[in-house]
């Protein structure tokens, strides 16, 4: 059993409650209260709003569109595969959105789409590495762990800040 301390809270946000994991590292897990990859916290985690403070200002921010870039220590735990995968998605540009095959190719593995879109559907930091800026080669959305809804919120929100209409002008088609 490892001494490590592992910390979690939960948010309330414009597309419900987050919940955030650290550990003594950095941000581990984001997880969405519905969709797909819902968890809950493990025996021996600890519930504490402290370790969490910074990324929840952060994502508070960017709720805000006061925010387009996180500044935050991470600690994603996965494959080295994943891990470059994930690292990429953080290079996704605010507002703007890539497919799958452009990710791959800008890891350097231009033939490995699946194996990309299955690595970006295990991100365990979604907003703060934004998988939901990755779509599907013809502009369609695709899967994302917080549901279809949330994804074409995102992307909606984050054009209507980079367009400088916060206050919500209506988008015409998500993603760009």
């Amino acid at each position: 059993m490892s001494d490590e301390t592992i910390w979690f809270d939960s948010m309330e946000t414009p597309i419900g409650t987050l919940r955030l994991v650290a550990d003594t590292i950095g941000l581990r897990e984001v997880w969405f209260s519905t969709g797909r990859h819902q968890r809950s916290p493990q025996p021996g985690w600890v519930h504490a709003r402290e370790p969490l403070r910074q990324a929840r200002q952060q994502l508070e921010e960017y709720f805000a569109g006061l925010r387009t870039q996180f500044d935050l220590p991470l600690h994603p735990l996965g494959t080295p595969f994943q891990q470059e995968v994930w690292w990429e998605l953080a290079r996704i540009p605010y507002g703007c959105t890539i497919s799958y095959g452009e990710l791959a190719r800008r890891i350097d593995h231009p033939q490995a789409v699946r194996a990309v879109g299955a690595a970006n559907g295990r991100n365990p930091l979604p907003i703060i590495l934004p998988c939901h800026r990755v779509i599907g080669a013809n502009g369609s959305l695709t899967g994302f762990g917080g549901g279809l809804p949330t994804k074409r919120f995102l992307l909606s929100m984050e054009s209507r800040v980079a367009d400088g209409d916060l206050f919500g002008a209506v988008l015409q088609g998500a993603g760009r």
